[in-house]
């Protein structure tokens, strides 16, 4: 057997690829035996095949040190083959009483992430969940690496190479110590301690140097960390044992905790192993997987919330309970006095995970500079366990010199808990100690006000601070957004008078006399006046209506043009401030007025000749609701005026978790896919963003937010974005990609049911349909359950009253939605951090009334599968009148006489059917609120040319031969529906002329055997009549003609109006 490292020959020989996932130990596991502690051992599973370590009697930190070994099938696809790590306590050593080996935690990783043989290292992974609900601990340390076999005639030994390479079982006396330890989104790296660097010794006040070494002295861990997230960073803290004693030199002693001027040191290459939360790239094993939504937790309700929470909810619920709640070591740095000199100071934090850095702080002329002030919050990544021996590390530096002005050191174990409604900690004074970095100690004094405590994400301070696991730009933090409140100003154009027509008009030439009306980028034109010759004045008794947004602070300009010749004149305008015009809430009359025009001949200005007025009624409409979205995914339908609101009839609780196998939207330095992922949600006028995760595809945003709902039969969007603004240059606006989105219906809801579930992100794109990745979200409604307010909402109009008593048009509506998204989308593009043009028009659905082929055809099966049910009837109805199942059809006459014979029983037995349809179909209702579907959608079977035109501008790009193809296509279409419309119109006329004597044999014919049918009806009694045609109509086919019945020959034999078509 040969080695990957010998030279192989020209004709590489057939070889077998081994993973050996080497088991070396577990900490901090979950005490699940009923007697304290646990019994764990650990499943591996990967390519199909499983194996298990042995099992570790009752021991929480068990040490295990075996190596496991798996071939794989295929090494082509070795990097999408997952592996699962399954810690689970075995039954078997408990007290007997569990029926089942309870679950410990897992670690999911693929084969991108494996090493080759001898570039491996010791990596400890945390623990995850199963779901939301799971209560798990700990992490399990794993070195993971691969090497290829070549396969010989002769069978191979049992144990292949990786012998030299496993470590003996060690204790913990015994166990060496780790040179370097490197911390990188969740990774935790370990290599030998060849070349080992020494720290320096422990200052006066009993705590140590935290950044650089010396040489001559035994090291313990090394932290290089980078920003990393709280909730999946566990790093490895644990102190080794000393070394043994060294000479080493003579150095000076510094002041307890402060650091030194950063200095570099050449250390052993370490290299990186990406953990199962941290950065982890999931690939999909199924281009064409599920894309439908599934739960990744138990939805539950309210009270089995409660009951799962505690007995007799004894213990306490966290307030973000829809998340998973985060710890965060919050700093807050307010201020300090007395500083030595300096340019511009700035502050260092370090723990032994994390290294942030405040923003400098630039004096302005004659402010005096020993008393800065930064006032900034930095929300650093906590864990309790790992940060119980460590230790916070806080001073300031001179920026432009690295001077160091001095520093503070805290204990993470006596730092405060804060939970709200806790009130904010208040910032103390802390003394600045001096160090061995400065060695004039009279050149550090001073104080720094500050205040330090432990929370979550729901603290109030959190969306301001600084995050560890995002960075430190604008672009980044979460933010709460509203909309503009937007009205509709409606302008009535009765006449002007008194305008300076040219009089050198052709004769029987009537002037062309239009009204121009401008509101910032809206722009309408009124049509053509009517001129009255006795007062030379003009008509309109037209309406325009613009959006307008608060404030109002634009104007309405009007322009009256003369359009007679080619060049337009100008007779006058006027400008209104919005401020100024009245508002009404209903439909009373508003006061028209008399206004001056100005400016008349292209001139300007306000004081030149008079030049006419114009008579104009006014007013700002706030009994409408102004749509800025699709009405069939429209978030609220409250009118503008906040006095016609009612009250909100429940809460709508939305937890946006993380994201799953997000694909790489954007690539760094040296080539490498990166996303730098955050979430929009939009409900009514609030508008939600999270943080930015960056550089990860599997982010953990954490985030809970709340909406107060006003109409159940509202949808909730949430969107998720890659961040490009975050790298952008404030001169260039580069737009945020997509990655995909769903919208969950309010109605769908079952009220205070918790659901936790997975949709997939899709978009498409124009090559096709592509799966971007999985977003988390818990939702709740909160709401009284079928309660008059929940009910009575079932009942009122959909839209506010203005919109059916002075109804507006489909065009005219969808003309003022597109304006009103700009508006509201120029708004939030104006915040800080401001949210792109491009993610609010697609989250607000703007391009929605586009043409498509792809949305036609989905329309057209919409009806379709509508229209299934009655087809589905009918189809049933043949059968019984064919007597495909006579007994059916026996049992349908007996029920038919039964219901003609007692006929009040019809509409009582009918509403009974309905309820027995419905209690059946209660067995097959969603479980879980849909996502988007691409069958629905026809996304799956979209042709690349439909597809293309459904991206192509307006107008359009393409060449000349293309738009030819496809108008071509269009009017094969169009001439479809057209002969469809065509029938449709035939068989209404031909309904017309039983009786309009346009054929007037039929008409007779049609007279009279309704005359004989009266004549029938008065004799006969009507149960007679009815059992008889229900029998004829049920008659057996051997008493049935082939052949079409009369009356239909005869209705198709009616004349229509087709043949006066040209």
């Amino acid at each position: 057997m040969t080695t990957p490292s010998q030279q192989l020959p020209p004709q590489p020989p057939k070889t077998v690829r081994k993973v050996i996932v080497e088991v070396v130990d577990a900490r901090d596991l979950l005490p699940k035996d009923g007697q304290g502690s646990s019994s764990p051992y650990v499943i591996a599973d990967f390519d199909g095949q499983k194996k298990r370590t042995s099992t570790k009697y009752r021991d929480l930190n068990p040490v295990w040190n075996e190596a496991l070994e798996f071939t794989v099938s295929d090494t082509d696809n070795m990097d999408v083959e997952e592996l699962e790590i399954e810690v689970f306590n075995d039954k078997k050593f408990g007290n007997g009483s569990g029926r089942k080996n309870h679950f410990l935690g897992r670690v999911k990783l693929y084969g991108s992430q494996f090493a080759k043989r001898g570039e491996e290292g010791l990596v400890y992974f945390p623990l995850e969940k199963k779901s939301v609900f799971s209560w798990i601990r700990g992490e399990i340390g794993l070195r993971i690496y691969y090497y290829d076999e070549i396969v010989e005639d002769q069978p191979p030994p049992e144990e292949p190479a990786p012998q030299p390479q496993q470590q003996p079982p060690q204790t913990e006396d015994a166990k060496p110590t780790p040179g370097l330890v490197v911390v990188e989104e969740g990774r935790v790296f370990e290599v030998p301690s060849a070349h080992m660097e020494y720290p320096i010794p422990h200052g006066i006040n009993g705590y140590s140097h935290g950044h650089g070494a010396v040489p001559g002295y035994p090291s313990p861990h090394v932290m290089v960390v980078e920003e990393s997230q709280p909730d999946v960073v566990h790093v490895h803290d644990e102190l080794p044992p000393p070394a043994e004693p060294t000479p080493m030199p003579v150095q000076p002693r510094m002041a307890p905790g402060l650091p030194v001027p950063e200095e570099h040191f050449a250390g052993p290459e370490v290299r990186k192993m990406q953990s199962s939360r941290g950065e982890r790239v999931r690939v999909l094993k199924r281009p064409n997987g599920d894309y439908s939504p599934r739960e990744i937790g138990g939805n539950k309700s309210q009270g089995e919330n409660a009951a799962a929470a505690g007995v007799g909810g004894a213990e306490r619920i966290h307030p973000y309970d829809l998340v998973e709640p985060m710890q965060y070591l919050f700093v807050k740095i307010v201020k300090a006095r007395r500083l030595a000199p300096n340019e511009a100071p700035y502050v260092k934090i370090r723990t032994s995970n994390h290294y942030l850095k405040s923003n400098p702080m630039m004096y302005r002329p004659g402010e005096p500079t020993d008393s800065p002030e930064w006032r900034e919050v930095f929300a650093i990544g906590h864990n309790k366990q790992e940060s119980a021996n460590a230790t916070l590390e806080i001073s300031v530096w001179d920026s432009p010199t690295e001077n160091f002005l001095g520093g503070v050191c805290f204990d993470l174990s006596d730092v405060p808990v804060r939970e709200p409604p806790d009130s904010p900690l208040a910032p103390q004074w802390y003394r600045l100690e001096s160090g061995a970095v400065d060695q004039n100690s009279g050149s550090v004094s001073g104080d720094i006000q500050l205040a330090v405590w432990i929370g979550t994400q729901n603290d109030d301070a959190f969306p301001e601070a600084r995050s560890s696991d995002a960075p430190s730009v604008a672009h980044s933090r979460s933010k709460v957004y509203q909309s503009p409140k937007l009205w509709y100003l409606r302008l009535t154009i009765i006449e002007a008078q008194d305008l300076q027509i040219a009089p050198n008009l052709p004769p029987l030439t009537v002037p062309e006399i239009r009204v121009k009306a401008q509101l910032g980028f809206q722009s309408v034109r009124s049509r053509r006046g009517n001129m009255n010759n006795h007062s030379m004045s003009v008509h309109w008794n037209e309406d325009l209506i613009f959006v307008a947004g608060e404030p109002l602070e634009d104007s309405l300009i009007l322009l009256v043009e003369d359009r007679t010749n080619k060049d337009v004149f100008l007779l006058g305008h006027v400008m209104i401030p919005l401020i100024s015009i009245e508002q009404r809430i209903d439909e009373r009359r508003v006061a028209s007025k008399w206004l001056g025009l100005e400016g008349g001949g292209g001139g300007g200005g306000g004081s030149g000749p008079y030049c006419g007025r114009i008579h104009l009624r006014l007013c700002l409409e706030g009994g409408y609701h102004v749509l800025d979205e699709a009405a069939h995914v429209c978030s609220d339908f409250r009118p503008t005026a906040k006095q016609l609101w009612k009250p909100a009839i429940g809460i709508l609780e939305l937890g946006i978790l993380g994201a799953r196998g997000l694909l790489p939207m954007k690539t760094k330095g040296g080539g490498k896919g990166s996303t730098d992922a955050y979430c929009v949600a939009k409900y009514g006028k609030k508008w939600v963003r999270t943080r930015t995760v960056t550089d990860s595809f599997d982010p953990r945003w954490n985030e809970q937010y709340t909406w107060q709902v006003y109409d159940p039969c509202t949808v909730l969007t949430v969107g998720v974005f890659d961040n490009w603004r975050m790298f952008a240059d404030v001169s260039e606006d580069k737009p945020d990609s997509r990655i995909g989105k769903i919208r969950i219906r309010i109605s769908m809801l079952e009220s205070n049911k918790v659901y936790t579930n997975s949709y997939p992100l899709l978009i498409l794109t124009r090559m096709g349909l592509k799966k971007m990745g999985e977003i988390e979200l818990a939702v709740r409604f909160a709401c009284p359950s079928l309660l008059p307010d929940t009910c009575s909402a079932y009942g009122q109009p959909l839209l506010p009253r203005m919109h059916y008593l002075r109804p507006l048009g489909v065009a005219q509506q969808e003309a003022l939605r597109g304006a009103a998204t700009k508006m509201v989308a120029q708004w939030l593009a104006r915040s800080e951090p401001p949210l792109g043009q491009e993610v609010v028009k697609y989250m607000l659905d703007a391009d929605s009334h586009t043409w498509s082929m792809r949305k036609s055809k989905a329309n057209w099966f919409r009806i379709v599968a509508v229209l299934a049910w009655a087809v589905g009837l009918a189809k049933w109805l043949d059968n019984i009148r064919r007597w495909k199942n006579p007994v059916t059809t026996v049992l349908v006459h007996v029920l038919y006489l039964v219901l003609v014979w007692y006929p009040d029983l019809v509409m009582p037995t009918g509403f009974l059917y309905v309820v027995l349809i419905g209690v059946w179909y209660y067995r097959f209702r969603p479980r879980i609120p849909a996502g988007m579907d691409i069958r629905l959608s026809q996304a799956e079977t979209v042709d690349p040319d439909e597809i293309d035109e459904e991206f192509d501008t307006i107008p359009s790009s393409k060449p000349p031969e293309i738009i030819r193809a496809r108008y071509d296509r269009l009017r094969i279409l169009a001439g479809r529906v057209q002969t469809v419309l065509g029938d449709f119109a035939t068989q209404g006329e031909r309904v017309q002329a039983l009786v309009s004597w346009r054929d007037p044999r039929a008409t007779k014919l049609f007279i009279g055997v309704c005359l004989a049918i009266t004549l029938i009806l008065y004799v006969v009694p009507p149960k007679m009549v009815a059992v008889a045609l229900g029998f004829y109509y049920l008659r057996h086919p051997m008493f049935r003609d082939p052949m079409p019945p009369a009356s239909l020959n005869f209705f198709r034999r009616l004349p229509s109006l087709s043949d006066r078509l040209m």
